[in-house]
């Protein structure tokens, strides 16, 4: 089938995309990015949905074959007299969940959201993909609307994450499942992380790397973008006061051939691809930040270096939370 694209802008106004999805797409120092947000700075192109995979496949690992946690099966479960579930992919990438989910849930009605329309064409009869930009006050979607709704990788591009949380609550029906997954950008060597190497003065065997995550984060907060929220989403859920029975993971992710468990190895091939493919996507953020193009270029190289020729263990954390939407009371 020939999919279209819906496009829900600020302003609620809708439009379709034909052949021609330029305008969707600008270039900033020599990568393609999305048209409609300056805040997101990786890149929108056939590398990046290439790294979009490699996550997803990062996470069906580390769930033991599945595409999720919680109770998503019992929520799912048709009921008669009811209309069709719908299920949010809020930041689809490369829209390799949201195609799953709705291999796997044939019944239900999976809306993919993402800044650019990168996700294939040809699709389940039941997923459809929008573009928005989420890094809104008020999302363009009703409330009490939607069953699920799943939200990974896109802390970086919300300024607001608390009222984001607050936004996906006012979306979900009372009993409806929210699941959650953002990665730490502190970056852990031999299982110790930054933090313990600054305080203890010892050298982490991985300056390159090190140095690299400091600038990433320190252009995140240049962004108005809280670096520290992967560690306090299970908090922040609570806060909103919306939702119960929370429940909070950490899935810690070896990067590299070191791991010796057949499927800690797996997970760390994957991710090392990933940061292989990432490395580079920076580039254009630092050099927005003002960086010299050589200083960029030195700062990958020698990140590059550390990943090619580990000294230590690297490795990095996700932070995974899944909660229910809290009945009303009569």
């Amino acid at each position: 089938m020939r999919l279209n694209y819906p496009i829900i802008f600020p302003l609620n106004q809708l439009t379709y995309v034909g052949e021609d999805d330029s305008e969707f797409f600008c270039q900033i120092h020599g990568r393609r990015f999305n048209a409609l947000s300056s805040r997101y700075m990786l890149p929108a192109d056939e590398e990046e949905v290439r790294r979009s995979e490699l996550q997803h496949k990062t996470i069906q690992f580390l769930f033991n074959g599945k595409n999720y946690v919680g109770p998503i099966a019992d929520i799912l479960k048709p009921k008669e007299a009811q209309e069709r579930c719908r299920i949010l992919d809020l930041g689809t990438g490369g829209g390799f969940w949201a195609i799953d989910i709705a291999d796997e849930f044939p019944s239900a009605e999976v809306i993919g959201v993402d800044l650019a329309p990168v996700q294939p064409r040809e699709v389940p009869a039941n997923c459809t993909f929008e573009l928005c930009d989420l890094d809104q006050f008020y999302l363009p979607y009703p409330s009490e609307h939607f069953d699920v709704i799943h939200a990974r990788f896109m802390h970086t591009g919300i300024e607001n994450y608390p009222r984001f949380l607050h936004e996906i609550a006012r979306m979900l029906r009372p009993g409806g499942l929210v699941i959650l997954i953002e990665p730490d950008t502190e970056p852990i060597a031999d299982e110790k992380s930054a933090s313990h190497f600054i305080r203890s003065g010892q050298p982490s065997g991985m300056r390159g790397w090190f140095t690299l995550w400091e600038t990433y984060r320190r252009c995140l907060r240049d962004k108005g973008i809280d670096v520290n929220i992967p560690p306090e989403l299970s908090n922040l859920v609570a806060s909103t006061g919306e939702f119960e029975r929370i429940v909070s993971q950490e899935g810690n992710i070896p990067i590299g051939f070191w791991p010796k468990d057949p499927v800690a190895l797996s997970i760390g091939q994957l991710a090392w691809m990933n940061y292989d493919i990432m490395l580079p996507a920076m580039k254009p953020l630092f050099l927005s930040s003002g960086m010299r193009d050589w200083e960029a270029k030195k700062l990958i190289e020698e990140a590059h270096q550390d990943l090619y020729y580990p000294l230590v263990r690297a490795s990095s954390r996700l932070h995974i939370v899944h909660a229910v939407k809290k009945a009303k009371h009569p």
